[in-house]
């Protein structure tokens, strides 16, 4: 019984071991990996969190963040008390817009309402108290991306809420090789850091319980590891070859 015990902690150390190592390739590629954050509870599935600078610290995301300006895309200023200044603009590349009357300003990374006082601000050089109003229109649709052992791994839209189970389904389910006991949810924290958990989707869908089934956030990267099974399925021989039968006796 003691052995048991020993071997099932041992087990689940390499279990969350391999998910540090996979969650360290993933956020820092060949750079070293940092020891993981140890996992408190009884919780049935595993997390850390990697760190991709020492010097900062672990700030979770809000509840309902702002969507920032990214590079290609479009917005209308409107001026409500000088219609002469309305433009389209697109953002450029490296994250400037250019201006009528102002200029190339710089607005990558901005909320809407930081950019509208950006803008408030260019133009109050040359206007008095500008009132602006920015309509975004084309921009970065949230998306989440399924890799691993899926149908069809890639990139997909979110649209409304979306589980781990469906994102699943939306990438062509699970193919022969998948270990449906472990699919890898990966969710950046911040510039910095990036949380891995760990779903036991086959225990879920066999007991019709998907109280655990976890919305998808925008940015969420899943993986589906391959099984201890695939691995070696390579190396056992099938009906037709190598295949063993009992002798006759002489």
């Amino acid at each position: 019984m003691i052995m048991m015990a020993t071997n099932t902690k041992a087990r689940r150390s390499i279990s969350q071991a391999s998910v540090w190592l996979l969650a360290s390739a993933i956020l820092c590629g060949a750079q070293s990996a940092p020891q993981p954050t140890p996992v408190s509870g009884n919780a049935p599935t595993a997390a850390v969190l990697t760190k991709a600078d020492s010097k900062s610290d672990a700030q979770f995301l809000t509840r309902n963040p702002r969507y920032t300006i990214r590079s290609a895309d479009t917005f209308d200023v409107n001026f409500e008390l000088s219609p002469e200044f309305n433009q389209s603009v697109t953002v450029q590349p490296d994250g400037f817009i250019t201006l009528k009357g102002v200029g190339d300003v710089h607005v990558a990374g901005q909320t809407v309402p930081e950019l509208t006082q950006t803008l408030r601000n260019a133009y109050d050089k040359i206007l008095n108290d500008p009132l602006i109003s920015v309509v975004l229109k084309d921009f970065e649709r949230p998306y989440f991306t399924a890799s691993g052992q899926l149908n069809h791994p890639g990139k997909y839209e979110l649209r409304g809420n979306v589980t781990l189970t469906e994102a699943v389904a939306m990438a062509g389910g699970f193919n022969g090789d998948a270990k449906h006991s472990q699919v890898l949810l990966f969710r950046r924290v911040n510039d910095q850091w990036l949380e891995a958990k760990i779903f036991n989707v086959k225990q879920m869908l066999k007991a019709g319980n998907l109280g655990e089934d976890p919305m998808l956030r925008p940015g969420d990267q899943l993986f589906v590891p391959k099984s201890a099974l695939s691995k070696i399925k390579p190396f056992i021989p099938n009906a037709g070859v190598g295949a063993y039968g009992n002798l006759a006796a002489p």
